[in-house]
C-alpha cells in the first residue's frame, strides 16, 4: 500500500514540478500581453489605424503565449492549441479592420484632404464677397440715414415756417 501512495505522491510531486515549469516558461508571455488588458501600453485607439496597431500588437503578444503553452508538457497543450485557433480567428478579425481602415482613407480622408485646397479657396472667396456686400449695405444705411436726417431737418424746418406764416396772416 506505501509503494502505491509512493507512486501516487511522486507522479502527484512530478505533475506539480512541470506546471510550475510551464508557469516559469509562460510569465515572459504574459507580462506582454498584461499591459494589454490595462492599456497601459498602447495608445489611443482613436482613428483606425492606430486600433490596427493596437491590435496586431496585442494578438502577437497573445500568440507568444498560445505558443508557449502549445509548445509546453503536460494540460497546458490543449490551452495552447485552444488559444491558437482563437488567435487566428482574430487575426481575420484584424485583417477585415485593416482592410475597413485602408476604405476608410481611402475613400473618406483622402479625398477631404484633396478638397481643402479648394474649400479654402471657395471659402476665401465667400468672405471676400461678403466684406464687399456688407461695406455696400453699410454705406447704403449710411446714406439713407443721412437723407431721412436731411429730410426730417427740411420737415421741421418746414413746420416751423408754416408756423410764422399762421401768426402773420397770411
Amino acid at each position: 500500500m506505501e509503494t502505491v501512495m509512493e507512486r501516487e505522491c511522486s507522479a502527484l510531486g512530478g505533475l506539480f514540478q512541470t506546471v510550475i515549469g510551464d508557469m516559469k516558461v509562460t510569465s515572459a508571455g504574459w507580462e506582454d500581453i498584461m499591459p494589454f488588458f490595462f492599456f497601459t501600453n498602447t495608445t489611443s485607439v482613436g482613428s483606425p489605424r492606430t486600433t490596427v496597431v493596437a491590435v496586431a500588437a496585442f494578438l502577437d503578444a497573445f500568440q507568444k503565449v498560445a505558443d508557449l503553452a502549445t509548445n509546453s508538457r503536460g494540460g497546458t497543450r490543449d490551452i495552447g492549441s485552444a488559444l491558437t485557433r482563437m488567435c487566428m480567428r482574430h487575426r481575420s478579425i484584424e485583417a477585415k479592420l485593416r482592410q475597413f481602415s485602408m476604405v476608410f482613407l481611402d475613400c473618406l480622408i483622402n479625398p477631404l484632404q484633396e478638397q481643402m485646397e479648394e474649400w479654402k479657396r471657395v471659402a476665401n472667396t465667400l468672405d471676400k464677397d461678403h466684406a464687399k456686400e456688407y461695406k455696400k449695405a453699410r454705406q447704403e444705411i449710411k446714406k439713407r440715414s443721412s437723407d431721412t436726417l436731411k429730410l426730417q431737418k427740411k420737415a421741421k424746418k418746414d413746420e416751423q415756417n408754416q408756423g410764422c406764416c399762421c401768426r402773420m396772416g397770411f
